[in-house]
């Protein structure tokens, strides 16, 4: 990588738009829960402003793929194709569970975080599942020596609290500004002009009985 080069993150799966340009010690960021992917673009433009810098020195772009927003995702990726369209820098797509276990230094964690009330998403061994409280609540019985990363939602769960603490595992309260930390990925992805968006899916998905 050119010493000139940045590294690009942008998230719209959880919480309006969180964005930063990243070049080694140097970061410029944007978060705004109630953004709309519409203003991605002029976003952007602010970071390289703020950078003294321009796109084209942007070589590698890091996007959420969900679970999360249909509208948030839709929007987020299709910004990061078309930057990329070009073959000028490559575009890189991670799951969004996969993308905060990075906020952990255990290996052994566990993400959660809402996808409706009572029903939550959570990635734990490396699966990702969609599950009610009670699934939740019994899963996290069984963890030991586990980190949680959760988001306000899940915190604010009386049974999955209890659930923690009676387990006295490490929690990790996710504020949707966490970008610099999913950098670590860029190098252990492979690049992907099409990201297919599967993480969208689960927003939809209902448990059969």
């Amino acid at each position: 990588m050119a010493n000139d080069s940045f590294d690009l993150v942008v998230d719209s799966s959880r919480y309006g738009i969180a964005m930063g340009l990243y070049q080694n010690n140097q970061r410029f960021e944007f978060f705004d829960n109630k953004a709309r992917g519409e203003s991605a673009g002029h976003v952007l433009d602010q970071l390289l402003e703020q950078a003294n810098t321009s796109l084209d020195h942007v070589k590698r772009v890091l996007v959420t793929l969900g679970p999360g927003s249909f509208t948030g995702l839709r929007t987020g990726i299709a910004f990061c194709q078309g930057l990329c369209f070009s073959g000028k820098r490559e575009l890189y797509g991670i799951s969004t569970l996969e993308a905060l276990t990075s906020l952990s230094n255990n290996p052994n964690n566990a993400v959660i975080i809402r996808a409706r009330p009572g029903y939550w998403y959570l990635r734990y061994q490396n699966k990702e599942i969609f599950d009610s409280t009670e699934e939740v609540v019994s899963l996290l019985n069984t963890m030991v020596n586990a980190d949680v990363i959760l988001d306000s939602f899940a915190l604010d769960d009386a049974e999955i609290k209890r659930a923690i603490e009676q387990k006295e595992l490490k929690m990790t309260l996710i504020t949707g500004t966490e970008l610099e930390s999913f950098l670590v990925f860029l190098d252990q992805l492979k690049p992907s002009l099409i990201q297919e968006a599967n993480y969208i899916q689960p927003s939809y998905f209902e448990k059969k009985t």
